[in-house]
Protein backbone atom coordinates (compact mmCIF):
# COMPACT_ATOMS: atom_id res chain seq x y z
CA UNK A 1 0.00 0.00 0.00
CA UNK A 2 0.91 3.29 -1.02
CA UNK A 3 1.76 5.94 1.92
CA UNK A 4 -0.37 9.00 1.79
CA UNK A 5 1.75 12.41 1.21
CA UNK A 6 -0.02 15.20 2.36
CA UNK A 7 1.10 18.59 0.66
CA UNK A 8 0.36 21.94 1.47
CA UNK A 9 -2.09 24.03 0.01
CA UNK A 10 -0.98 27.73 1.37
CA UNK A 11 1.44 30.11 -0.01
CA UNK A 12 1.38 31.97 3.77
CA UNK A 13 5.13 32.93 4.12
CA UNK A 14 6.01 32.78 0.91
CA UNK A 15 7.26 35.76 -1.06
CA UNK A 16 5.95 37.06 -4.29
CA UNK A 17 6.95 39.39 -7.00
CA UNK A 18 3.73 40.59 -9.01
CA UNK A 19 4.44 42.87 -12.61
CA UNK A 20 1.87 45.36 -13.51
CA UNK A 21 -0.13 45.43 -10.07
CA UNK A 22 -1.54 48.49 -9.82
CA UNK A 23 -4.96 47.58 -11.69
CA UNK A 24 -6.92 44.96 -13.45
CA UNK A 25 -5.48 41.29 -13.23
CA UNK A 26 -2.31 42.27 -11.43
CA UNK A 27 -4.22 43.86 -8.67
CA UNK A 28 -6.03 41.40 -7.83
CA UNK A 29 -3.36 38.71 -8.10
CA UNK A 30 -1.60 40.90 -5.56
CA UNK A 31 -4.65 41.07 -2.90
CA UNK A 32 -4.88 37.50 -3.43
CA UNK A 33 -1.94 36.48 -2.66
CA UNK A 34 -1.78 39.06 0.38
CA UNK A 35 -5.54 37.57 1.94
CA UNK A 36 -3.50 33.76 1.32
CA UNK A 37 -0.67 35.41 3.69
CA UNK A 38 1.69 36.00 0.81
CA UNK A 39 4.57 38.72 1.13
CA UNK A 40 3.52 40.83 -1.73
CA UNK A 41 6.05 43.18 -3.39
CA UNK A 42 3.52 44.95 -6.06
CA UNK A 43 5.27 46.80 -8.90
CA UNK A 44 4.27 48.70 -11.93
CA UNK A 45 4.68 51.68 -13.45
CA UNK A 46 2.20 54.10 -11.57
CA UNK A 47 3.44 54.76 -8.24
CA UNK A 48 0.35 56.19 -7.15
CA UNK A 49 -1.44 52.31 -8.03
CA UNK A 50 0.98 50.19 -6.54
CA UNK A 51 0.86 52.48 -3.16
CA UNK A 52 -2.75 51.99 -3.40
CA UNK A 53 -2.47 48.22 -3.73
CA UNK A 54 -0.28 47.73 -1.53
CA UNK A 55 -2.16 50.18 1.28
CA UNK A 56 -5.07 47.82 0.70
CA UNK A 57 -3.28 44.40 1.39
CA UNK A 58 -1.64 46.06 4.49
CA UNK A 59 -4.96 47.63 5.90
CA UNK A 60 -6.91 44.19 5.78
CA UNK A 61 -3.76 42.26 7.51
CA UNK A 62 -1.31 41.12 5.09
CA UNK A 63 2.46 42.33 4.24
CA UNK A 64 2.95 44.23 1.14
CA UNK A 65 5.58 47.34 -0.39
CA UNK A 66 5.32 49.06 -3.23
CA UNK A 67 7.95 49.58 -5.72
CA UNK A 68 7.73 51.63 -8.81
CA UNK A 69 8.90 49.66 -12.07
CA UNK A 70 9.44 50.07 -15.89
CA UNK A 71 9.70 46.80 -17.18
CA UNK A 72 11.04 48.16 -20.58
CA UNK A 73 13.96 49.42 -18.32
CA UNK A 74 16.49 46.24 -17.54
CA UNK A 75 18.36 48.16 -15.05
CA UNK A 76 15.52 48.88 -12.99
CA UNK A 77 14.09 45.26 -13.17
CA UNK A 78 17.37 44.45 -11.27
CA UNK A 79 17.49 46.65 -8.67
CA UNK A 80 13.45 46.41 -8.13
CA UNK A 81 13.85 42.29 -7.97
CA UNK A 82 17.20 42.68 -5.75
CA UNK A 83 15.52 45.40 -3.05
CA UNK A 84 12.33 42.65 -3.01
CA UNK A 85 14.65 40.29 -1.91
CA UNK A 86 16.69 42.24 0.42
CA UNK A 87 13.34 43.42 2.16
CA UNK A 88 11.25 40.35 2.60
CA UNK A 89 14.16 38.23 3.02
CA UNK A 90 14.05 35.81 -0.48
CA UNK A 91 11.97 35.48 -3.36
CA UNK A 92 10.11 32.55 -3.95
CA UNK A 93 7.56 33.89 -6.62
CA UNK A 94 7.50 36.00 -9.53
CA UNK A 95 4.64 36.71 -11.69
CA UNK A 96 5.10 38.16 -14.78
CA UNK A 97 1.87 40.23 -15.51
CA UNK A 98 2.91 43.38 -17.07
CA UNK A 99 1.57 44.45 -20.40
CA UNK A 100 -0.30 47.18 -22.83
CA UNK A 101 -2.75 47.55 -25.21
CA UNK A 102 -1.60 47.39 -28.82
CA UNK A 103 -3.79 47.31 -31.90
CA UNK A 104 -2.13 48.82 -35.44
CA UNK A 105 -1.75 47.25 -39.29
CA UNK A 106 0.65 45.63 -39.91
CA UNK A 107 1.53 48.36 -42.91
CA UNK A 108 0.66 50.91 -40.65
CA UNK A 109 2.74 53.98 -40.03
CA UNK A 110 3.57 53.25 -36.30
CA UNK A 111 3.79 49.89 -36.65
CA UNK A 112 7.36 49.17 -35.80
CA UNK A 113 6.90 51.06 -32.96
CA UNK A 114 3.92 49.50 -31.90
CA UNK A 115 6.14 45.98 -32.12
CA UNK A 116 9.12 47.18 -30.46
CA UNK A 117 7.07 47.87 -27.47
CA UNK A 118 4.97 44.97 -27.68
CA UNK A 119 8.23 42.79 -27.40
CA UNK A 120 9.41 44.89 -24.96
CA UNK A 121 6.77 44.90 -22.30
CA UNK A 122 5.44 41.63 -22.51
CA UNK A 123 8.13 38.95 -23.82
CA UNK A 124 11.46 40.35 -23.23
CA UNK A 125 10.59 42.26 -19.98
CA UNK A 126 9.19 38.37 -18.71
CA UNK A 127 13.18 36.65 -19.29
CA UNK A 128 14.97 39.72 -17.83
CA UNK A 129 12.57 39.15 -14.70
CA UNK A 130 12.94 35.79 -14.25
CA UNK A 131 17.10 35.94 -14.81
CA UNK A 132 17.11 39.01 -12.29
CA UNK A 133 15.23 36.14 -10.00
CA UNK A 134 16.79 33.33 -10.67
CA UNK A 135 19.77 33.45 -8.01
CA UNK A 136 16.89 33.67 -5.30
CA UNK A 137 14.57 31.46 -7.09
CA UNK A 138 16.87 28.73 -6.57
CA UNK A 139 17.43 28.91 -3.15
CA UNK A 140 13.73 28.72 -2.46
CA UNK A 141 11.43 25.92 -0.84
CA UNK A 142 8.80 26.83 -3.34
CA UNK A 143 9.73 28.16 -6.45
CA UNK A 144 7.28 29.56 -8.66
CA UNK A 145 7.02 31.35 -12.03
CA UNK A 146 3.81 31.98 -13.52
CA UNK A 147 3.68 34.06 -17.24
CA UNK A 148 0.45 35.69 -17.88
CA UNK A 149 -0.13 35.30 -21.89
CA UNK A 150 -3.42 35.81 -23.71
CA UNK A 151 -5.66 33.48 -25.85
CA UNK A 152 -4.58 35.79 -28.57
CA UNK A 153 -1.76 33.62 -28.06
CA UNK A 154 -3.58 30.48 -29.25
CA UNK A 155 -5.99 32.29 -31.67
CA UNK A 156 -5.48 35.57 -33.05
CA UNK A 157 -7.49 38.32 -34.33
CA UNK A 158 -7.16 41.24 -36.57
CA UNK A 159 -5.02 44.32 -36.08
CA UNK A 160 -2.80 42.75 -32.40
CA UNK A 161 -0.08 41.07 -34.77
CA UNK A 162 2.25 42.51 -32.48
CA UNK A 163 0.19 41.42 -29.17
CA UNK A 164 -0.52 38.31 -30.99
CA UNK A 165 3.41 37.60 -31.76
CA UNK A 166 4.54 38.80 -27.99
CA UNK A 167 2.15 36.52 -26.23
CA UNK A 168 3.08 33.62 -28.73
CA UNK A 169 6.61 34.42 -27.47
CA UNK A 170 5.46 34.22 -23.67
CA UNK A 171 3.81 30.37 -24.33
CA UNK A 172 7.60 29.11 -26.28
CA UNK A 173 9.34 30.96 -22.75
CA UNK A 174 7.28 29.39 -20.69
CA UNK A 175 7.43 25.73 -21.89
CA UNK A 176 11.24 26.29 -22.75
CA UNK A 177 12.28 27.14 -19.70
CA UNK A 178 10.09 24.46 -17.34
CA UNK A 179 12.50 22.42 -19.17
CA UNK A 180 15.53 23.96 -18.46
CA UNK A 181 14.56 24.90 -14.58
CA UNK A 182 13.13 21.67 -14.08
CA UNK A 183 16.36 20.69 -12.73
CA UNK A 184 16.33 23.00 -9.96
CA UNK A 185 12.92 22.45 -8.73
CA UNK A 186 11.83 25.15 -10.26
CA UNK A 187 8.18 25.66 -12.18
CA UNK A 188 7.46 27.69 -15.10
CA UNK A 189 3.94 28.27 -16.17
CA UNK A 190 1.62 30.13 -18.43
CA UNK A 191 -2.08 31.15 -18.04
CA UNK A 192 -3.42 32.85 -21.12
CA UNK A 193 -6.83 34.97 -19.82
CA UNK A 194 -9.92 35.66 -22.32
CA UNK A 195 -11.73 38.12 -22.02
CA UNK A 196 -11.72 39.84 -18.54
CA UNK A 197 -13.56 43.00 -17.47
CA UNK A 198 -10.31 45.24 -17.26
CA UNK A 199 -9.27 48.78 -17.77
CA UNK A 200 -8.02 47.88 -21.11
CA UNK A 201 -11.64 46.49 -21.70
CA UNK A 202 -13.49 48.92 -20.30
CA UNK A 203 -13.37 50.82 -23.39
CA UNK A 204 -15.90 48.76 -25.30
CA UNK A 205 -19.73 49.25 -24.54
CA UNK A 206 -21.03 46.76 -22.29
CA UNK A 207 -23.67 46.02 -24.94
CA UNK A 208 -20.95 44.27 -27.41
CA UNK A 209 -19.36 42.35 -24.28
CA UNK A 210 -22.54 40.88 -24.07
CA UNK A 211 -23.25 40.35 -27.57
CA UNK A 212 -19.42 38.36 -27.83
CA UNK A 213 -19.89 36.92 -24.58
CA UNK A 214 -22.91 34.75 -25.85
CA UNK A 215 -21.38 33.95 -29.07
CA UNK A 216 -17.91 33.09 -28.38
CA UNK A 217 -17.58 31.74 -24.59
CA UNK A 218 -18.79 28.60 -23.21
CA UNK A 219 -19.57 30.43 -20.27
CA UNK A 220 -21.55 33.73 -22.11
CA UNK A 221 -20.12 36.12 -20.11
CA UNK A 222 -16.56 38.01 -19.40
CA UNK A 223 -14.27 37.22 -16.39
CA UNK A 224 -13.30 38.89 -13.39
CA UNK A 225 -9.89 39.38 -12.85
CA UNK A 226 -9.94 37.61 -9.74
CA UNK A 227 -10.77 34.35 -11.66
CA UNK A 228 -7.53 34.80 -12.78
CA UNK A 229 -5.51 35.60 -9.78
CA UNK A 230 -7.35 32.20 -8.26
CA UNK A 231 -5.55 30.18 -11.14
CA UNK A 232 -2.33 31.93 -10.68
CA UNK A 233 -2.21 31.17 -6.46
CA UNK A 234 -3.20 27.81 -7.47
CA UNK A 235 -0.30 27.40 -9.56
CA UNK A 236 1.93 28.79 -7.00
CA UNK A 237 1.21 26.50 -3.69
CA UNK A 238 3.83 23.80 -2.26
CA UNK A 239 1.10 21.90 -3.36
CA UNK A 240 1.43 22.22 -7.21
CA UNK A 241 5.05 20.60 -7.16
CA UNK A 242 4.16 18.31 -10.18
CA UNK A 243 2.65 20.79 -12.98
CA UNK A 244 5.36 22.84 -14.77
CA UNK A 245 4.98 24.00 -18.94
CA UNK A 246 1.56 24.17 -18.66
CA UNK A 247 -0.28 26.93 -21.09
CA UNK A 248 -3.63 26.96 -19.15
CA UNK A 249 -6.54 29.35 -20.75
CA UNK A 250 -8.94 31.10 -18.19
CA UNK A 251 -11.43 31.75 -21.00
CA UNK A 252 -14.84 30.71 -20.23
CA UNK A 253 -14.72 28.02 -22.41
CA UNK A 254 -13.59 30.55 -25.40
CA UNK A 255 -11.04 28.08 -27.17
CA UNK A 256 -13.25 25.12 -26.10
CA UNK A 257 -16.05 26.46 -28.02
CA UNK A 258 -16.33 25.76 -31.83
CA UNK A 259 -19.37 27.52 -33.16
Amino acid sequence: MLNYKKLSRSVRGLTVLVTGAASGMGRATARVFGEEGAHVAVTDLSPEGTADVADAITASGGTARAWTLDVADPERIKTVVNEVAAHFGGLDIVVNNAGISVSTEIDGDGYDAAWDRAIAVMLTSHQRTIRAALPYLRRSQCPRIVNIASTEALGATALHSPYSAAKAGVTGLTRSLAVELGRDGITVNCICPGPITTGITARISEEHKTIFAKRRTALRRYGDPEEVAHMTVSLCLPAASYLTGAVIPVDGGLMARNA
